[in-house]
């Protein structure tokens, strides 16, 4: 199914050292519930059938529930809730989203523990919420896809990551590169890893999560650090997507990626993944160059 991923508003009650949106909650705390329901018409219109609430924080728009409500009143078959997760601590609060027409939900987790995740959220106390919100929402039988950002701070801790998230029983969880943008980009000398050193952890973490039968995936890792994962890479299952930003509209995320958001070096079409693989965000290889990618040839 297409999917439309509607960011509804930036205010955030973390202030994560790697996050894409920069400083958007300073310009939109919020978009207007009328413009967004317009939003989710015109997707519904357009054949979309997967709505992912997103921002920004989306839980903590003032009509968030309403959204939520309309978007399952008008059809939608999958309303997926990108989160932080702190508000899910709140088991009550779970269960109105859940009414409302929610059915998966997908909080971040950056740490296996609350000095390294609330050291790169710059929110002590995310940790302990962000994992009740998980265990609450498992009570409520829901399906729970987790997303954590790669980083220098957290990557040679990705299995212990794993380890908490198979304890967690999450339903599938996914690694993700940091994406040089906003925050990140002006962290980027500090904050990014280089990709060959994080490889060995990333699949230590997957080995965990495939051992124990969930789906479990990376983003924005290229083919040629991939062998013998390459069934875990992202971008072959992730879905056509309309974005709703701060003041502009995508109407093909997946053609933005190839085409603008990634870069691929001349020697990568000696690759046998060339027409597949999107290469990673083209500020990796501004920062650390093209020497780690090595063409896969048979």
């Amino acid at each position: 199914m297409e999917r439309v991923d509607l960011k509804i508003g930036f205010l955030c009650n973390n202030r994560c050292k790697f996050c894409v949106q920069g400083d958007k909650r300073e310009i939109c705390e919020f978009k207007e519930k009328e413009e967004l329901e317009k939003n989710l018409e015109e997707s519904y219109r357009e054949g979309k059938r997967e709505v992912v609430f997103t921002g920004g924080e989306p839980t903590l728009h003032p009509r968030f529930l309403d959204l939520v409500k309309y978007a399952k009143y008008l059809g939608f078959e999958e309303i997926q809730i990108q989160t932080n997760g702190r508000l899910l601590s709140y088991y009550d609060f779970c269960v109105k989203i859940v009414k409302a027409g929610a059915t998966q939900f997908s909080p971040a987790i950056h740490g296996h523990n609350a000095e390294i995740h609330d050291f790169l959220t710059s929110s002590p106390g995310s940790f302990e919420q962000t994992t009740q919100g998980v265990k609450n929402l498992r009570k409520l039988n829901q399906y729970i896809l987790t997303n954590t950002v790669i980083t220098t701070r957290n990557y040679r801790f990705l299995p212990e990551i794993a380890r908490l998230l198979m304890e967690l029983d999450v339903d599938q969880f996914q690694f993700a590169f940091i994406h040089l943008g906003g925050r990140a980009y002006e962290n980027r000398d500090w904050i990014t890893p280089k990709k060959s050193k994080a490889m060995p952890y990333i699949k230590k973490g997957l080995d965990i999560g495939i051992k124990a039968g969930k789906k479990v995936t990376t983003e924005a890792i290229p083919y040629c650090f991939m062998e013998g994962y390459e069934n875990c890479i992202a971008e072959n299952i992730i879905p056509e997507a309309k974005v709703y930003d701060i003041d502009f509209t995508l109407d093909d995320y997946t053609n933005y990626r190839k085409t603008q958001g990634k870069a691929k070096c001349p020697d990568c079409v000696k690759c046998k993944y060339f027409k597949v693989c999107e290469g990673p965000w083209k500020e990796y290889p501004e920062l650390f160059g093209w020497e780690e990618f090595i063409p896969v040839v048979d």
